[in-house]
Parts: structure tokens; C-alpha cells; sequence
């Protein structure tokens, strides 16, 4: 049998993946499969905008649950992912507070997509309320947490390149979530404005789930006997 250089390497490649490379694929794979249930859902429903209508609201259509299993998908995933982290980086000041809210905001994740939000313009329910006041938190603790990991970050020679993105991503994401406190749900471009927020949050999880896969694979893989 012929083996091309390309399946050659992918073997290569395979052959060196451990642990830390697995959790790396979740935080990579986590948001890809939300991204395509977002967008598969919003294309497949009639009269759905991408940008004035909020994300949460895609759940409320026949389509709702490809953004459903999104969510929880990227949830769990970064839940996994964050451990890639804890055992990777070199820890600083607010290391392990940062993995704290990591950890929180995977979970959030869970409960959003367990708890649809409320139609607009109806009664608040409880699985509304839920919804709602744990999307607010998911957003706020994103920013927090990874500004919480810069020091860490900083200190490490294996993760220093990625500090000063990190800061900025940290900074914007900050001040998309005040700018939420003068927005409302009528605004034309909401739906916009909350994907600007998620992608802000989605590059950065690629960025550093692919970073924990490079690392992992220069690893020394363990002798076989």
C-alpha cells in the first residue's frame, strides 16, 4: 500500500496526540458546531434576520433546535476545554479565579441553551427569566475571566504571544456588554450586536484551543515497550 506524504503526516500526527490535545479539539469543535446550528437555523427560517432579530429568539422557531443543541454542545465542550487550560498555563495572580468563571460561563452556556427565552412582548415566565438573567451573566463573565488569565499568560513563555490579544479581547468584550445596558431588543441591529459580542468570544476560544493543540502535540510522547 502506497502512503502519501499527507496521510503520512496525519499519522504522524496522531500518533502524538494525547490528553491535552483532546481537550484542545473541544474547545475547538465547541464553537464550530455552535456557529453552524446558528447559522443553518437563521437561513432556514423564513424571515429571520441575522441582524435585528437576537439570537435567543432563533429558538423559538421550527428550526430553534439546531441553536439549542449549539449552545449545550458548546457548552460541555468548553467546560472540557477548560481544563486543557488549568493543567497548561503557567499560574499567576487570578489564575485560578479566571478558571473559576471559565468554568461558570461554560455552565451558563448549559442553562441558556436549556431555557428558551420569552416571546417579545409576552408575559416574563420563569424559564424566561432564567434565560435571560444567565445570558447577562455568561457575557459579563467572559471578559472578567480572561483578563483574569493575562498575568498568567504574561508570565508564561509558552502563552506570552497571545497576552496583549487576549487583554484586547477582554477590553471589547467589556464594553459590548455596557454598551447592552443602552440597547434594547427593538433596536434594528440587535441581532447584530449580539453576534459581534458571541464572535468576540468565539475567536478567542479558537485562538487559544488551537494554541493548546500546538503545544500539546510538541509534547515528548511517552516510550511504548
Amino acid at each position: 500500500m502506497v502512503v502519501t506524504p499527507g496521510i503520512s503526516r496525519l499519522i504522524s500526527i496522531s500518533k502524538r496526540l494525547n490528553i491535552y490535545s483532546y481537550l484542545a479539539l473541544a474547545g475547538i469543535v465547541g464553537p464550530i458546531v455552535f456557529v453552524v446550528g446558528d447559522l443553518t437555523a437563521s437561513l432556514a427560517t423564513p424571515n429571520y434576520s441575522l441582524v435585528s432579530n437576537s439570537i435567543s429568539s432563533l429558538a423559538l422557531t421550527p428550526m430553534g433546535w439546531l441553536q439549542t443543541v449549539g449552545f449545550l454542545a458548546m457548552g460541555l465542550l468548553v467546560e472540557v476545554f477548560v481544563h486543557g487550560l488549568l493543567f497548561n498555563i503557567r499560574r499567576a495572580w487570578g489564575f485560578h479565579l479566571s478558571i473559576g468563571l471559565a468554568v461558570l460561563f461554560g455552565f451558563g452556556l448549559l442553562l441558556i441553551g436549556a431555557f428558551r427565552t420569552d416571546p417579545t412582548g409576552t408575559q416574563r415566565t420563569i424559564e424566561g427569566i432564567i434565560h435571560l438573567a444567565t445570558a447577562y451573566s455568561v457575557f459579563w463573565l467572559f471578559p472578567i475571566a480572561i483578563l483574569l488569565l493575562t498575568p498568567s499568560l504574561k508570565g508564561d513563555p509558552n502563552w506570552r504571544n497571545l497576552f496583549v490579544y487576549t487583554l484586547a479581547a477582554g477590553v471589547l468584550g467589556l464594553a459590548l456588554v455596557m454598551a447592552s445596558l443602552f440597547l434594547i431588543d427593538r433596536v434594528g441591529w440587535f441581532g447584530l450586536y449580539e453576534r459581534i459580542l458571541v464572535a468576540n468570544i468565539i475567536i478567542w476560544v479558537e485562538v487559544v484551543a488551537v494554541r493548546l493543540l500546538h503545544l500539546s502535540l510538541r509534547r515528548e510522547p511517552k516510550p511504548q515497550y
